[in-house]
């Protein structure tokens, strides 16, 4: 559904997609854009899924301890109910919500929200993980961001599962993961 951007003040919304393998620094740029904002005296609601429980219940939270009060919700349609109207919204661990939530960002952007999203953009398979290759797909603005590889020093931008479990979804940090560049990801996956 389109609403015209007029009703809203005439603010026009986009999407900005902040991807990347583990331990690049997605949640810890989400954060810092969405504190500019609040700096700025913008409306901003923050949400994640409620599945990940890593570091707290409600807030997100960096590797790096840096956290913003967020809002856990089960299905990306709460986005929408709660984000309308908002200037800013931020959605952490995009990767995880369900397959509307392309849309739901699309229709944030088109009633005049600024939607940052952040999440991985491959699996521990180096396979596309979630919504996210549909909202690079969408969006406005990209930031792929890299880590360092474990194993050799070079750009990772591959998240290397450590134990044997084949589930897609296994939630962890240092314990399970690593990151790697493609060299070593792929030695490291016996090819």
């Amino acid at each position: 559904m389109f609403t015209e951007p007029a009703l809203y003040g005439g603010r026009r919304g986009w999407i900005e997609v902040i991807c990347g393998p583990m331990f690049s620094g997605k949640t810890e740029e989400l954060i810092r854009r969405l504190r500019r904002a609040q700096i700025a005296h913008q409306k901003v609601e923050i949400f994640k899924p409620a599945i990940d429980t890593r570091y707290h219940i409600k807030n997100i939270v960096s590797h790096n301890d840096n956290a913003i009060p967020s809002t856990p919700v089960e299905h990306s349609q709460s986005i929408l109910l709660m984000g309308s109207g908002v200037s800013v919204i931020g959605i952490d661990e995009a990767q995880f919500f369900d397959d509307a939530l392309t849309d739901v960002c699309n229709q944030l952007a088109l009633s005049g929200s600024r939607v940052i999203v952040a999440g991985l953009d491959m699996d521990f398979t180096g396979k596309p993980f979630g919504q996210i290759p549909c909202l690079l797909a969408t969006a406005d603005y990209i930031t792929k961001l890299h880590a360092i590889c474990v194993c050799c020093g070079n750009i990772a931008n591959y998240s290397y599962r450590k134990t044997g479990q084949e589930a897609q979804v296994v939630l962890g940090e240092k314990d399970y993961y690593e990151p790697r560049c493609r060299y070593c990801y792929y030695l490291g996956k016996g090819a």
